[in-house]
């Protein structure tokens, strides 16, 4: 069984956030909350082994790539190129929060994690004290997914976790209700103009006006 710790994920504790980044720098896979929902996650870094469990852990297909949590708005200019000005609108607006942005990826980013096509990759600064930390403290974002079997139900609390992924993970971090508790809107960020990809916790006419469009 997988172990599991309690915390507040806008007021976390030092030893939860040094536990998880000790977990997440061997190679292990951490599941989180998140403002919108849990997350399953691994530090995102050329060959890590965490990264290829999660597919494992939820029964997901190998073609697909894993969103990417990043601590910070200025870890867009480190991880994606291009970047038009309505997208830096859209962060300035919704970071943190539920709002993961389609990029091109930076080439510095490695090709394991882009879709191969067009080398994109999906960013999101979550409203989470707890997984900023530990973002900020690994030194890289957390390649990071919802937290369930695949085509299941996303978890919105601990309580909601499968226990067939609290098993596989290495840390499960319990921090209680998912405040949105609904999955964040992803917008495609990669041509002229902002494309809804998945509505979700933003409205889409939100997301237009603030991009201007």
């Amino acid at each position: 069984m997988g172990k599991i710790v309690t915390v507040d994920q806008n007021s976390p504790a030092s030893c939860v956030v040094d536990q998880a980044v000790v977990i997440a720098r061997a190679g292990g896979v951490l599941i989180v909350p998140t403002d919108s929902v849990y997350g399953i996650g691994a530090a995102a870094i050329a060959g890590n082994p965490g990264h290829e469990r999660i597919f494992e852990i939820k029964r997901r297909q190998r073609t697909q790539t894993l969103p990417w949590l990043v601590g910070s708005k200025e870890d867009v200019e480190r991880y994606a190129q291009h970047v038009p000005a309505w997208t830096r609108a859209l962060i300035d607006t919704y970071w943190p929060g539920a709002l993961t942005l389609v990029v091109k990826a930076a080439k510095a980013v490695p090709d394991e994690y882009v879709l191969p096509d067009d080398r994109t990759i999906a960013l999101r600064m979550p409203a989470s004290k707890l997984v900023c930390e530990i973002i900020e403290r690994l030194g890289v974002p957390l390649a990071t997914t919802s937290a369930n079997i695949h085509g299941h139900p996303s978890a919105v609390s601990g309580g909601s976790l499968e226990q067939a992924l609290i098993d596989q993970a290495d840390l499960t971090i319990d921090g209680g209700p998912a405040p949105l508790a609904i999955a964040s809107t992803i917008v495609d960020c990669t041509g002229d103009t902002p494309r809804i990809v998945r509505e979700g916790a933003i409205l889409p006419e939100e997301l237009l006006a603030t991009a201007d469009f």
